[in-house]
């Protein structure tokens, strides 16, 4: 598919910077992340929880979403229990990847001069070894995961990232497949985009007042060039 460019399409720039959450947005890692958050609650005891239930927590800090999904692991099983999703992550994240159509977006985004940045539940080594893995570390300005900032819905990471850039509220954009990315956005006075394709129910979303829905990559990429 042929996308316009900005020497073909002149327009007003609504938007200077663009937050992409990470899993369940850019990386098609939803089903892993939720088998492996199941695994290790049924590791340290706890009552497996359902697909629901753990896909819901997608996007919190890891040791938000872990309590959030096990409420029947004593707390001082925690430091357990976040090993034990470790260790299951290590093991599949290999078979995590880009959803299609995602550096082909980055690219055009990038070439408009768009500040791109990530806002993460991931923690920061996290991130930085996906990064690495699948050489995307060019195609971002900045980024701010849970653990150096505040889990979401908490605004800090994209008050971080406006205050970084000089960008206002109302200049940037954030982009999530969770409600917890979209509130995180009203929390911080920021217009934002959700996705239906990632961990939660896109009818959750209304409610939240997101200026779009992509239910695709290439919506995203279509509805970001003709009204970012």
């Amino acid at each position: 598919m042929q996308h316009p460019r900005s020497s073909d399409t002149p327009r007003p720039r609504r938007f200077d910077l663009i937050a992409f959450d990470w899993d369940g947005t850019l990386f098609d890692s939803t089903a892993i992340i939720t088998r492996c958050i199941q695994y290790a609650v049924q590791d340290v005891g706890g009552a497996m929880p359902s697909d629901k239930e753990a896909s819901y927590v997608i996007g919190l800090g890891l040791m938000q979403a872990l309590a959030h999904a096990a409420p029947d692991v004593p707390v001082e099983r925690y430091p357990e229990l976040g090993a034990c999703y470790q260790h299951h992550y290590k093991i599949h994240q290999a078979d995590i990847s880009l959803f299609n159509g995602v550096l082909p977006m980055l690219s055009d985004l990038k070439s408009l001069h768009y500040i791109l940045t990530v806002a993460t539940g991931k923690s920061r080594r996290g991130l930085d070894e996906v990064l690495q893995a699948v050489e995307l570390k060019d195609r971002f300005s900045g980024a701010r995961t849970a653990d150096e900032t505040a889990g979401k819905p908490h605004p800090r990471m994209l008050h971080e990232l406006m205050h970084e850039f000089g960008v206002a509220p109302e200049r940037t954009l954030m982009i999530g497949d969770t409600t917890h990315d979209l509130q995180m956005a009203l929390n911080a006075g920021c217009p934002s985009v959700g996705v239906s394709y990632g961990a939660h129910e896109s009818e959750d979303f209304h409610a939240l007042s997101p200026l779009f829905v992509a239910h695709s990559v290439t919506e995203l990429h279509d509805w970001l060039l003709h009204n970012a």
